[in-house]
């Protein structure tokens, strides 16, 4: 009896679940536990899903969430130092991978097409895997992943001619270059008017969606998907549409909200794009291509790490740098696959290689996640021999994380009397407003600030909200104090938390949940508390006195402290 996608849907979040909690109690990578439920499901051995198309469809949604969210996180000014870098990388990549690739097989007697499309192939790194590993341990912003995000958009460009290239061998035997121009004159077109709608229009239209978290939402989603669909009809990838997309937003004093509100729906897509790729896997061809997988995977694993080292080692970089870039790009791409499929699909390869790829694919994806995972203790035990990759003259510089010891949720109410203070104190601060007037303000102060929900835990991570060590909220609605109070609590209990109360059965509340302080209108303002602050400093143990007087006040004998 067929199924309906709905049941097919369920099935498979069902087994996604189980295995994935297999997989946590072993410790092991999710990813692996995605990949194993897609092939459970897939037609080596439940075959449960049918519905192909919507999969794919699915897949494709998570991607473009995925590499949005990506692109809203982007600093641009890390894009241009890294840009010539990443070209470099990637062309070294492509002719040593390249070349390697084409050796092995012609060695395992493919022809001289099918050779240079192996070659092509073990080139790309997956664009999806990647991203996703970088942003679960959230290190986006580190100078090795920006290296990494930087060959891998080299990588897509480089995707887009090939397919063109492929599509016209395939069909004609060979490529205008008419074509060529009109691509590119087309993406030049495409990132011309989105410099310029991000730029000029953009602020305009992103304060006027803040003032609603349903309309900032649907706003991004359709910003996300509409770009991506554009880039798409242009002969472009929907993915680098996706990219750019965010890109164009990055600037935005939302951005980091727009990002955290879109990561669950990116969470539940992206699990599909993993159940489908684990589904391409079959048994079948197994026998005949474990040994030509095997071989290619091992160029992959082995080699391109090797090449990305030797690349960035003679540009100046660090070995741990060097080291961590290229253990990220040690896999093939699901582009891999796609490529070899849509050349088998116009004549170009045999159906055996195509079977091949998708063994290599899950392979170096299966291994490279275990490497990413483990790539500080990797380093720990390699650091000695890895001094070959590193010049003694490094022009690597240090990146500075965005990280504040201070900071203040809500400005409007007695806000600026802190901030004062911070300033004579010459600490770090952020402003987090969740009001887009008062964004617009802050910007044009030119105060650091942060546009976001105080009750979102995505976002609190986003800003660091873990590594403060002085938290002041000045909103006096109870619910968020509370669920900040337990947020600080659970991630950062040694910091100081000092809020607002309107009434006294509030304040006592506050003071259960951990409190250091409870700023209440009749008793101790933000004006003398910011004064005590500027004198006392922040630690957690200068504000028990006042913790102990107000308790006193409040006359709440029943009221224990922690």
């Amino acid at each position: 009896m067929d199924q309906s996608i709905f049941t097919q849907l369920t099935l498979v979040l069902v087994i996604a679940a189980a295995v994935s909690l297999i997989m946590r109690i072993l410790k092991q990578p999710l990813i692996m536990g995605y990949i194993l439920t897609g092939i459970i499901v897939g037609p080596s051995l439940l075959d449960i899903v049918h519905a192909k198309d919507a999969f794919e469809s699915f897949s494709e949604i998570g991607i473009t969430l995925l590499l949005f969210i990506i692109g809203l996180g982007l600093n641009i000014t890390v894009i241009k130092s890294v840009g010539r870098v990443a070209v470099v990388t990637a062309a070294a990549i492509l002719a040593l991978v390249g070349v390697t690739g084409f050796i092995a097989a012609e060695a395992l007697g493919f022809g001289l097409t099918q050779g240079l499309l192996i070659g092509l192939a073990l080139f790309f790194s997956s664009t999806i895997i990647i991203l996703k590993v970088l942003s679960d341990k959230r290190e986006t912003s580190r100078l090795y992943a920006q290296i990494a995000i930087g060959v891998i958009l080299v990588d897509d460009i480089v995707a887009t001619l090939a397919i063109l290239v492929v599509g016209a061998v395939g069909t004609t035997g060979g490529l205008e270059p008419t074509s060529i121009a009109i691509l590119v004159a087309k993406g030049a077109g495409i990132a011309l008017l989105l410099y310029l709608i991000g730029a000029k229009v953009m602020p305009r239209l992103a304060k006027f969606f803040a003032k609603s978290q349903e309309l900032l939402f649907l706003f991004t989603v359709a910003w996300g998907f509409g770009v991506a669909s554009a880039f798409s009809f242009a002969g472009f990838s929907h993915e680098v549409g996706a990219l750019f997309a965010g890109v164009a937003l990055a600037s935005l004093p939302y951005a980091t909200e727009m990002a955290a509100k879109l990561k669950p729906l990116r969470d539940f897509f992206i699990v599909l794009f993993f159940v489908s790729l684990g589904e391409t896997f079959t048994f079948g061809n197994l026998a005949a291509s474990i040994v030509p997988a095997l071989i290619l995977s091992a160029i992959v694993i082995i080699g391109k790490p090797l090449f990305v080292m030797s690349s960035l080692g003679a540009l100046g970089y660090t070995r741990l740098t060097s080291f961590k870039a290229g253990i990220h790009l040690s896999q093939i791409s699901e582009f891999s696959i796609i490529l070899i499929v849509f050349a088998h699909s116009v004549g170009l390869v045999s159906s055996e290689l195509t079977a091949i790829i998708t063994l290599v694919a899950l392979i170096t994806i299966g291994i490279s996640t275990y490497l990413m995972k483990y790539d500080d203790k990797l380093f720990r035990v390699l650091e000695g021999p890895l001094k070959i990759f590193e010049r003694k003259n490094i022009k690597e510089r240090k990146q500075k994380s965005a990280l504040y010891p201070i900071i203040l949720f809500g400005y409007h109410k007695g806000g600026h009397e802190f901030l004062a203070a911070f300033r004579e104190m010459h600490q770090r601060y952020l402003v987090v407003d969740y009001d887009p007037e008062i964004i617009e303000h802050l910007e044009s102060q030119g105060i650091r600030h942060a546009y976001g929900d105080a009750t979102d835990d995505e976002f609190l991570e986003e800003i660091n909200a873990s590594k403060a060590e002085l938290i002041v909220s000045t909103i006096t609605d109870i619910d968020t104090n509370r669920s900040l109070l337990k947020y600080f609590r659970r991630h950062n209990p040694h910091a100081s938390f000092i809020c607002h109360a309107n009434s006294y059965d509030e304040a006592a509340e506050l003071y259960r949940h951990g409190a250091s302080y409870v700023m209440l209108p009749h008793f101790l303002g933000s004006e003398r508390i910011s004064a005590y602050i500027k004198r006392n400093g922040f630690d957690a143990g200068v504000f028990d006195n006042y913790r102990k007087k107000h308790l006193l006040t409040l006359g709440k004998t029943a009221l224990k402290e922690d």
